[in-house]
């Protein structure tokens, strides 16, 4: 508990480190209502980044406002089914510029076994966008984040510790076409001979065609360190697609709010993995 407590805290430091007492102030200052300049805060914040679909399985390397919901399921080397509903997505919103809070609620397991079903972790985070340029000035994009999972899962659903997850996320794009990579290691607080350590490496290629089609090609490395699986790497890739964002009022120029949704197929393409292959299916209300 301890553990868990510092890691709030430290969250908390970071944010309002990030923020600075001018930001504060402006806002105490605001006279246009909270929900009015929540939303022309976060207008602000993107249009200043490329207008780039976010992935349908890697993380994103800009800042976003949504509600996020995936389903997938994972089909082990031994042949069990295992359906994840949800993701382990949930929210996440624009409090400050250049700040994005993530609270990612748990994903219920359940296994064609019939063993095991239950709820994982909990997990928040934070990211802080260092740099980046719109489509007219540059299109690209840098971030840092830091996430952290708390130890709520039932049965083996979860890790049986906070696992501290420190990441940084690069963009860059070319006319239509952006190549996106996310590097990001887990740290577990405790039990980390049986857990080990390990780094994941996304990069993956979008192009948008029309007004709301985004084919991509993901690729997703994880190096072990530790734990049961010490020294060994996996790899698996993932076409899909993107579509949207779809406004709920088109009419309106001004208006945020609207629905993107996506698919695709994940293989492995490496002798070691943990799951043969995985469809995705995932769909997201941004605002």
């Amino acid at each position: 508990m301890a553990s868990i407590r510092a890691m709030g805290i430290l969250c908390v430091a970071c944010l309002g480190l990030c923020a600075g007492p001018d930001v504060f102030a402006a806002e105490m200052d605001d006279k246009e209502g909270f929900l009015a300049g929540f939303e022309r805060r976060a207008t602000a914040t993107q249009s200043k980044q490329p207008g780039w679909a976010v992935p349908l399985f890697a993380p994103y390397s800009g800042l976003i406002q949504s509600i996020r919901l995936d389903f997938t399921r994972q089909v082990s080397n031994t042949g069990v089914k295992t359906w994840n509903y949800g993701g382990a997505k949930g929210l996440n919103f624009i409090p400050l510029p250049n700040t994005q809070i993530d609270i990612n609620f748990p994903a219920y397991y359940q296994r064609s076994s019939g063993t095991g079903d239950g709820a994982g972790d909990f997990a928040f985070g934070v990211k802080y966008r260092l740099f980046t340029a719109n489509e007219k000035k540059g299109n690209y994009s840098v971030l840092v984040g830091l996430a952290t999972s708390l130890p709520t899962g039932s049965y083996s659903n979860g890790a049986s510790h906070a696992v501290i997850t420190p990441n940084i996320a690069i963009g860059k794009g070319w006319g239509r076409f952006d190549v996106q990579t996310v590097a990001s290691i887990n740290l577990p607080t405790g039990n980390t001979g049986r857990l080990g350590r390990h780094v994941t490496w996304h990069t993956l290629g979008q192009l948008h065609l029309g007004k709301y089609f985004w084919p991509e090609i993901e690729n997703t490395t994880t190096f072990y360190q530790g734990g049961a699986n010490d020294g060994r790497v996996q790899n698996h890739i993932l076409p899909g697609f993107m579509f949207g964002k779809i406004k709920f009022k088109p009419e309106d120029p001004e208006s945020r709010t609207g629905i993107s949704v996506g698919a695709g197929m994940q293989f492995a393409t490496t002798h070691f993995h943990l799951h043969d292959h995985m469809p995705i299916f995932s769909a997201r209300v941004t605002f």
